[in-house]
């Protein structure tokens, strides 16, 4: 598959390189992104961008002004992950315990590659430019801080990308409507009566009442979801007893939900109510659920989503338009409840052969470094589209 570079992009390839590989050697968790926010400073400066600091916590918002006409914003996140490093880069992470192990590094380098090259550009003589660096991405929900602080003022359409090891270079995953899924966090804490293991009546196993539960939550999906809405209930933690001959009193669970509606989302929590209170009621046991809700689904808009397609046509040709969809979860959707946008998948696996062999999220997580080269060049085009 031919993917054709931006010019402006290949001149400055080494200096996109450069950011994303200082990024990644200093890596700081959310709402801890103050030797990232300085060093994004220090480049914007150096571009002859003006910005606001302090946004959102520690966010930066930058504004390139050509004239009159719509506010385009490009947004990209900021923050780490708490895992150690085990590669052997070069750039491997300075900080113990954090790393960039989900692309935020590269985010961050393909919109300073795109700042770098739109404060050069004499074509465009209308709108304005707006760089969002968005903190705590990654659970904190940095974008609703940010959306607080204003960043969002006097725009009209917002764009939004992420790498993406699941997908080899070349491709860009996109389509309007959901993108990605709401993503919620449950505890649910189980009380029966311990005891003696020899002699388990007058007892009340928490065990036994944590087995039929989590069997009875996965009919959630299984039987009362259209098998053409994707929606997930997942398990991902127990704990409970204390000894092979003790009937354990307490266990708790732990997990996440994932929908791409909110009718799905809102039918989950109540179906999970319900069901708990039933098992209770069955076993004589006390449940406690407690629900958190985290980000909502991310769904993207009609028109935005053509403009994206048409800027990365020019890069990727018939690999733009990939319709990917994701259960995962983004607080770009918060950006996407407030004013029309699209939030887009750049393919940037770096073993085309063996797409799995690099997860987000793992200790040895790296990218295909041309992938931001791709995504710095539909930046260009679906800037100099609207506004050129």
């Amino acid at each position: 598959m031919k993917i054709n570079i931006r010019e402006e992009i290949k001149n400055i390839r080494e200096d996109i390189y450069y950011y994303r590989r200082d990024f990644h050697q200093n890596p700081e968790l959310s709402f801890q992104e103050y030797r990232t926010a300085q060093t994004i400073e220090k480049h914007l400066n150096s571009f002859g961008i003006k910005y606001k600091k302090n946004i959102g916590k520690t966010g930066i918002v930058g504004e390139l002004n050509f004239g009159d006409g719509p506010t385009i914003a490009l947004r990209a996140d900021m923050d780490a992950l708490p895992i150690q490093e085990v590669s052997d880069l070069d750039y491997k992470s300075k900080n113990n315990g954090v790393m960039h192990a989900c692309g935020h590094d590269g985010h961050m380098a393909i919109l300073l590659g795109a700042a770098k090259v739109l404060s050069q550009n004499r074509l465009i003589t209308k709108g304005k430019v707006r760089f969002i660096f968005q903190p705590a991405e990654e659970g904190g929900g940095g974008a609703r801080y940010m959306i607080e602080d204003g960043c969002l003022d006097g725009v009209d359409e917002i764009y939004g990308l992420h790498l993406w090891n699941y997908q080899p270079l070349g491709e860009v995953g996109v389509k309007d409507g959901p993108i990605m899924a709401s993503a919620d966090i449950f505890d649910i804490i189980i009380r029966g009566k311990g005891g003696h293991g020899a002699t388990p009546q007058g007892t009340i196993d928490a065990v036994v009442v944590a087995s039929h539960l989590i069997s009875m939550l996965q009919t959630i999906v299984s039987r009362n979801t259209n098998p053409l809405e994707n929606t997930v209930v997942s398990i991902g933690k127990i704990n409970g007893g204390q000894n092979f001959n003790i009937i354990a009193d307490t266990v708790e669970l732990s997990g996440t939900t994932r929908a791409y509606t909110d009718q799905n989302r809102n039918m989950i929590k109540t179906r999970m109510e319900d069901i708990i209170k039933g098992v209770a009621e069955a076993f004589n046991a006390e449940i406690i659920l407690n629900y958190k809700e985290g980000y909502p689904p991310t769904i993207n808009h009609e028109i935005p989503t053509e403009n994206i397609l048409n800027a990365a046509s020019d890069v990727v040709g018939k690999g733009a338009g990939f319709p990917y969809l994701s259960m995962g979860g983004e607080d770009f959707s918060y950006y996407l409840q407030n004013i029309p946008g699209c939030f887009f998948f750049v393919g940037s696996a770096p073993d085309k052969k063996n797409i799995l062999s690099t997860p987000h999220h793992c200790s040895h997580f790296n990218i295909n470094e041309r992938a931001l080269l791709v995504g710095a060049s539909i930046y260009i085009n679906l800037i100099e589209n609207i506004l050129g």
